[in-house]
């Protein structure tokens, strides 16, 4: 696992790196021929974040108290607003659109924040596919097996694997069906989906309006707990040590346990085995109304239909 945003923090605090360190680490991997920086972003920010890293590098040596994500190295996926950019979402068929008046909700967060945008990430076009493939831009390669060249999950495929490659120090991603979730698992991260209203869409080129939410892909729970609470504007607090004892929680036996891997099946037995030890009781619950999920997605669901309302456009041009 790579570094946590905690530590980086810790590390800016006593001076044992600046953030112009950090833009320059993360860029020259961005630049190395023997990585995948390539078919990682679409689009880097190169100057921009060298200027913003030394402007931050200033103002903590006056000892001003400064976000947590104040000079840290973040990317965003290539379906968010940037002011002045065409947001592409993956596609070449967005070049010649109008450029975005103004930055996304969660771009306006970030920045205000201090975090540094080191660049727009790859990914699946559209983001209509869980495979992290991109037949435009490449498809970068999941770090686990770069040699038999294993796919890295998407649609949030370019997010991923800025973060395993310290190209960032943790991305922001889209997940619809498991957008930020599938690279996460497959690339050894922490993805997070919230709730779809729990993080502000404004900006953000939707697949499905009804089932998109913004989440965070990082080194660890905690990242991702810094980067949620900052994209929605609430005061970055640390994660409380809470004890469970007590609580009650249910696991649906419908569908959602079907075909599962064994290694996966063995991982979720222990840790409802480890929750219960801790005081946790657990009921399984048949949920019996997601057997009508299949009848729901037989035409394609939720994300098919809305995803064809916001491209019908572009599909009638071409």
């Amino acid at each position: 696992m790579g570094k946590t945003l905690q530590d980086i923090r810790l590390q800016l605090q006593r001076g044992e790196v600046t953030s112009e360190q950090l833009v320059e680490e993360a860029l020259a991997s961005v630049k190395s021929s023997e990585g995948q920086g390539d078919k990682t972003f679409i689009k880097v920010y190169d100057d921009n974040a060298m200027v913003q890293a030394k402007a931050i590098d200033q103002v903590r040596k006056s000892g001003v108290e400064l976000h947590p994500l104040a000079g840290i190295p973040i990317s965003i996926k290539d379906l968010f607003d940037v002011a002045g950019e065409i947001t592409l979402s993956g596609s070449i068929v967005k070049r010649k659109s109008i450029p975005a008046k103004y930055d996304a909700h969660i771009v306006s967060k970030l920045r205000a924040a201090g975090a540094i945008l080191i660049g727009r990430t790859n990914m699946t076009e559209f983001a209509f596919s869980g495979l992290g493939i991109n037949p435009h831009y490449g498809t970068p390669l999941n770090p686990w097996d770069r040699k038999m060249g294993r796919i890295p999950g998407g649609s949030s495929s370019g997010a991923a694997i800025s973060v395993t490659d310290n190209m960032a120090a943790a991305a922001i991603g889209t997940d619809t069906g498991g957008s930020v979730r599938i690279p996460s698992a497959l690339c050894g991260l922490t993805g997070f989906k919230p709730t779809a209203v729990r993080v502000s869409k404004e900006g953000a080129f939707p697949l499905s309006t009804t089932l998109d939410s913004i989440g965070p892909l990082a080194n660890s729970v905690s990242c991702c707990s810094i980067l949620d609470q900052t994209m929605r504007g609430a005061a970055v607090n640390a994660l409380l040590d809470k004890p469970v004892d007590g609580l009650t929680l249910a696991i649906p036996q419908t569908i959602v346990l079907d075909d599962m891997d064994r290694t996966v099946a063995e991982k979720f037995e222990n840790i409802l085995k480890r929750l219960s030890e801790s005081g946790v009781r657990i009921v399984e619950h048949p949920c019996s109304i997601l057997s009508q999920i299949p009848l729901a997605n037989s035409k394609g669901g939720f994300a098919a239909v809305e995803a064809f309302h916001t491209l019908r456009d572009l599909l009638e041009k071409d």
